[in-house]
């Protein structure tokens, strides 16, 4: 199995974990109506391109699915040329098209080197600091409080998951994730307070979850930054780039990735 199989597998099993889902021939529907804000846990996963003359009612279908539920119709489609056609039909139904080329990483594992900081320190979140953790993570690039905390309490729940909160000087300042899929293991939900970012804080965050993945006795240790910027941070801290998997944000409504980040 590749890599970038692992990628889209883990990405499936995630988005089950936070929204209902029914398979079509063509991918999946995910839906959250609580949450419908929550793109992930909203959107048509296109991961079989489909024949040319099954585009136009595919497009009706989910957005009658999505319509229903008074959630904006959106899809994701992992590639680009193969689903051309199906962009076209898109593009005639008035979506807009986000294009990105995700980087995929894999930890080498070499440990994050880091620089000693005696005032941090990384714990589990647990209910005693569950409101601290989310505190860090509604910031706007994860849709802000109003999705995150829906989309949390969910993951806190399923024991797929294990969140960190690091705390420096006593406050909440970063956070990160690790969601266990089978042998593979994605770092998610990586975050820091805007007053604490460029001290170097992330990297103490990599090291501890690098050292959390070595004892859970699985195969691959993935990460896929959001953008270049990261995907370099990242880099320094033992992860290695194997590769970009093309993906399209096609959205009939609200606001697009690009806007949120």
């Amino acid at each position: 199995m590749n890599i970038f199989q692992l990628v889209c597998e883990t990405d499936l099993a995630m988005k089950q974990t936070f929204a209902a889902t029914e398979s079509r021939p063509w991918g999946y529907l995910f839906s959250n109506r609580g949450n419908p804000l929550h793109y992930d846990a909203n959107h048509a996963h296109i991961h079989i391109a489909p024949a040319p003359d099954q585009n136009e009612s595919i497009v009706r279908e989910v957005v009658r699915f999505y319509s229903e539920k008074d959630i904006f119709p959106r899809f994701y489609l992992y590639g680009q040329q193969e689903y051309q056609q199906l962009l076209d039909v898109l593009v005639h139904h008035q979506f807009r098209l986000e294009f990105f080329q995700t980087p995929v990483q894999v930890w080498t594992g070499a440990f994050a080197e880091v620089k000693p900081m005696s005032d941090i320190r990384i714990e589990p979140v647990t209910t005693e600091n569950y409101e601290d953790f989310l505190l860090v993570e509604s910031i706007d690039e994860f849709g802000g409080r109003a999705v995150r905390e829906k989309a949390f309490a969910l993951e806190f729940r399923n024991t797929a998951y294990r969140h960190y909160l690091l705390r420096w000087k006593g406050e909440p300042a970063s956070t990160a994730c690790l969601f266990r899929a089978g042998d593979c293991v994605r770092v998610e939900s990586v975050a820091t307070v805007a007053g604490y970012r460029g001290q170097g804080l992330i990297g103490h965050l990599l090291r501890h979850v690098q050292e959390q993945f070595a004892r859970m006795g699985a195969a691959h240790l993935l990460v896929c930054p959001i953008n270049e910027q990261v995907e370099k941070v990242y880099q320094r801290y033992g992860f290695d780039t194997v590769g970009h998997l093309p993906f399209v944000h096609a959205f009939r409504g609200g606001k697009g990735i690009h806007e949120i980040r």
